[in-house]
């Protein structure tokens, strides 16, 4: 069971776990073993997290989701399957910390009078300064 936290967890069936042959330099051993590990869960259907969660999850990883609705995360960063697959889960449930929490709505502010003031002053000035560059008009 991945536990991320007291609301979110996990349970194994719904991991599903595939091993391939991982890419780039290595030699024999990245020819002949299947040590990349690849996640595939899915976020639509779990039952173990809860729907706020699911709907920011769902929205933020958007792009990483295929149509199935499932989310593929990868890792051939060792070079050995159990490691892989625990640098997987912790790759996963960094993504679901980031959703845990409901982000702060914005409460909007007024300007203090000061500043108002402040605001106004400088437009006065601005337009005093414009003002004196116009060419006054000639008497004939």
């Amino acid at each position: 069971m991945l536990s991320v936290s007291p609301r979110i967890q996990i349970p194994d069936y719904e991991l599903r776990f595939s091993f391939v042959r991982s890419s780039g330099p290595g030699g024999q051993n990245v020819n002949k073993v299947n040590t990349k590990a690849v996640l595939r869960w899915s976020a639509q259907s779990s039952a173990a997290l809860p729907d706020d969660i699911r709907q920011r999850f769902l929205a933020r990883y958007a792009r990483r989701i295929t149509t199935d609705g499932e989310i593929v995360i990868s890792s051939q960063r060792f070079r050995e399957q159990g490691q892989n697959q625990r640098d997987c889960l912790q790759k996963l449930s960094e993504l679901l910390i980031a959703v845990a929490t409901a982000p702060k709505r914005r409460r909007p502010s007024r300007p203090t009078k000061a500043s108002i003031r402040r605001h106004r002053a400088k437009k006065q000035a601005h337009s005093q300064k414009k003002q004196q560059r116009r060419q006054l008009p000639r008497d004939e």
